[in-house]
């Protein structure tokens, strides 16, 4: 066992305006299974987590429900802690942002970074809601794009054609909020120099720390490292981080109706949490987050809030003399069925109906958890695969081991195991038997573990000296190649039944021992798996500890085994997936679609355009391209992402069709009408060369048709 760790870890903290989502719970599930196994290594180890609580979607939403804001944000934190405590997340604390920790630790925080010259006051022109008397963020502002014409784009970028502007060049603009025109009003706002703060992000982005075991951790994940990079070359701003009343949240000190911008506090609710832990249970706050501290700070995020937990956290923690985080792990997005998640299909699923429908939420852990790996990447929830996978690997294997030895040993032995005194010495953790790499595993299980008591022993310490490879790859968040070397294992384990076949020698006169000594082989094979699979499966884990009559497991007891030991009957610990409870699932998430708007009628067509010349329609090159590929926009609700071959080459084009086609794969293959000869357009998910022509209905999106050729028509061809 390596020294003693000491860790802290956050997942970052849920909004408190909607429900917990499978989406949520990817990242959740991620952190409590590295929790807990840091937990069996014997390290000292906190999970702490909170309701984000402020900012003005908060203050809306309770208007609208006609209750208070903290009565809003009391209410849904107790939903989200029961949604994620039906999931066996075992947090230390979960807290909420709107504490009077928070609150002390944001203005102390706010305070040092002004005292050391880190905020300055700037007078700002902002748009102004009259009838509801409050300044509007970006998102609450909609209008027409000032360089495309697009309705009902937001404040501060166009979705069609990607420019990003400021909410005061929106042609037509209006309030989301209220529907009123809005006016321009000049408010002093707060900025945090973060441009200040280059030089020493640059080092601490590629930096690393030494952990309590003398290992070195990377701060940043290199694809997080290379956005960085991106981002610092490319110069980074001064952030705004004060909003004006009406806002909920907390006030600035010395600056009546000014408050903090939520992104301010929110990353300061991880010190609240942990702050109201540690009153709670007598830890020394100043000893986690002093600069020279020697614990460990994780957090785990989506790639989404990257930003904010890779720059603008790290570098307000250093310059209001705090440590700075020692690794901040982000993951990519959940898809369902190699889809966006959605509610017409079914597929935004809720953690609270996932439970509702009586699903085990390990088998969601476990799929999951089996998906996940170091790097960036999203995952896919497949539910044909979900049901295959779980149903072969948990119970077809898993489970599979304990109830074909079990009922022998309690009907034939009074439920006690053999000893096996004999075999204990070749038992036990043997360094020099490991692969030196896990490429190796394949050829490290090609044991023949025959019916002999060889066999027993080769099938244990094979199982035993794995748990340095299984506890490497949690470590480095590895968890599917973690799951895949124990279901490996089962495998074996499985082999080893067939082999050996207790219901055989249970038939046949004399074989009594040899029954004892199988079986005992088979429960303690089923007990050292249980204490690879109990990070992912804590439930079950306790039913296994219930079942052998042990104390909880850990990482330390795959060094032992459980021989002589009389264990309690067995009950059956997990049942098989049902499709048909998949099916009431989805059908429980179904939401109807908004129902699209009708083509434009007879006599209510848009009125023409001003007249054009020929030289006029000439300057235009339209030309006929097939489309290659087509996929959705990661940020995007409104665009999709095409490449045309327009036959002398390849291009991308962004167009925003999204709501009228939303199953981009079925483009793929089918004749486009391009405008060729349209400058390339910068917009900030890449660049866009060129334009898809369509027929336009509704003005939401939804009526739109694209343009087809007759048969023949090749990529390249000019239109005119």
């Amino acid at each position: 066992m390596s020294q003693q760790r000491q860790i802290l870890v956050t997942s970052a903290l849920p909004y408190a305006n909607g429900a917990i989502h499978l989406g949520h719970m990817v990242e959740h599930i991620q952190t409590d299974v590295w929790v807990r196994f840091q937990k069996m290594r014997g390290h000292e180890c906190y999970y702490v987590c909170a309701d984000d609580t402020h900012g003005t979607p908060i203050m809306l939403a309770a208007e609208k429900q006609g209750v208070t804001p903290e009565a809003l944000i009391e209410r849904v934190q107790a939903e989200h802690l029961a949604d994620f405590t039906g999931f066996h997340i075992g947090y230390d604390n979960y807290y909420s942002t709107n504490s009077p920790e928070n609150r002390e630790y944001a203005r102390s925080i706010y305070n040092t970074l002004k005292a050391n010259g880190k905020i300055v006051s700037r007078t700002i022109e902002q748009l102004f809601d009259p009838e509801k008397q409050m300044f509007l963020p970006d998102r609450f502002v909609k209008g027409e794009c000032p360089k495309c014409s697009a309705k009902d784009q937001y404040g501060d970028n166009c979705e069609v054609c990607g420019a990003t502007y400021s909410p005061t060049e929106l042609k037509n603009p209006y309030s989301a909020v209220s529907g009123a025109t809005p006016v321009l009003k000049t408010s002093e706002h707060f900025f945090f120099r973060l441009g200040d703060c280059a030089d020493y992000l640059k080092g601490w982005t590629a930096g690393s720390s030494v952990r309590g075991d003398g290992e070195v951790q990377p701060h940043l994940q290199a694809e997080s490292l290379n956005k960085m990079n991106e981002w610092i070359e490319g110069g980074l701003n001064d952030w705004d981080i004060s909003r004006d009343a009406p806002y909920f949240g907390f006030e600035i000190p010395d600056a009546p109706g000014k408050y903090f911008y939520v992104w301010l506090d929110a990353p300061v609710g991880y010190m609240a949490s942990f702050k109201n832990l540690a009153d709670r249970i007598g830890l020394n706050f100043d000893d986690w987050f002093k600069p020279d501290s020697k614990a460990e700070l994780y957090h785990f995020i989506g790639k989404d809030i990257l930003y904010f937990h890779a720059l603008f956290w790290p570098a307000m923690l250093h310059f209001a003399g705090f440590r700075a985080p020692t690794g901040v792990f982000a993951h990519g997005f959940l898809t369902v069925d190699g889809q966006k998640m959605s509610k017409s299909r079914g597929t935004f699923i809720t953690a609270k109906s996932y439970l509702d429908c009586g699903l085990n939420p390990e088998w969601m852990r476990y799929y999951i958890a089996a998906k996940l790996n170091a790097r960036i990447e999203d995952i896919d929830l497949s539910l044909d695969d979900f049901v295959a996978r779980v149903n072969s690997d948990l119970v077809g294997k898993f489970v599979n081991i304990a109830s074909r030895s079990a009922g022998f040993i309690a009907k034939r032995f009074g439920g006690q195991l053999a000893d096996l005194q004999e075999q204990v010495s070749y038992f036990g953790m043997v360094s020099g038997d490991l692969p030196q790499a896990v490429e190796e595993w394949g050829y490290w299980l090609e044991v023949d573990s025959s019916e002999t008591k060889a066999g027993d022993t080769i099938l244990l310490k094979r199982l035993q000296s794995a748990a340095r490879l299984i506890a490497d790859a949690y470590e480095a968040r590895e968890y599917a190649k973690a799951l895949k070397m124990v279901m490996a294992l089962s495998a074996m384990v499985n082999q080893y039944v067939d082999q050996n076949k207790p219901w055989e020698l249970a038939k046949q006169q004399g074989q009594d021992v040899r029954l004892q000594e199988v079986c005992t082989v088979l429960i303690n094979a089923f007990r050292l798996l249980t204490i690879y699979l109990k990070p992912v499966l804590p439930k079950l884990a306790e039913g296994v500890e219930a079942f052998l009559n042990v104390a909880p497991l850990t990482w330390r007891d795959a060094d032992s085994l459980l021989l002589g030991h009389t264990i309690a009957p067995y009950q059956h610990l997990m049942q098989r997936i049902d499709p048909a409870a998949v099916e009431k699932l989805i059908e429980a998430n179904k939401q109807s679609m908004e129902p699209q708007a009708a083509p434009a009628a007879a006599g209510n067509f848009e009125p023409l355009a001003d007249t054009i010349t020929i030289d006029d329609f000439a300057k235009l090159d339209l030309r006929i391209g097939k489309v290659l590929d087509c996929q959705f926009i990661e940020g995007s609700d409104k665009l999709l992402n095409f490449t045309v071959d327009l036959g002398f080459e390849t291009r991308t084009i962004f167009s925003g069709i999204r709501k009228a086609y939303p199953e981009p794969e079925k483009l793929i293959g089918r004749n486009v009408v391009v405008v060729a000869n349209l400058a390339p357009r910068k917009m900030r998910f890449g660049t866009s060369s060129g334009m898809i022509v369509c027929a336009s209905g509704a003005d939401d999106g939804s009526g739109l048709f694209l343009l087809d050729a007759d048969q023949g028509a090749a990529p390249g061809m000019r239109i005119g």
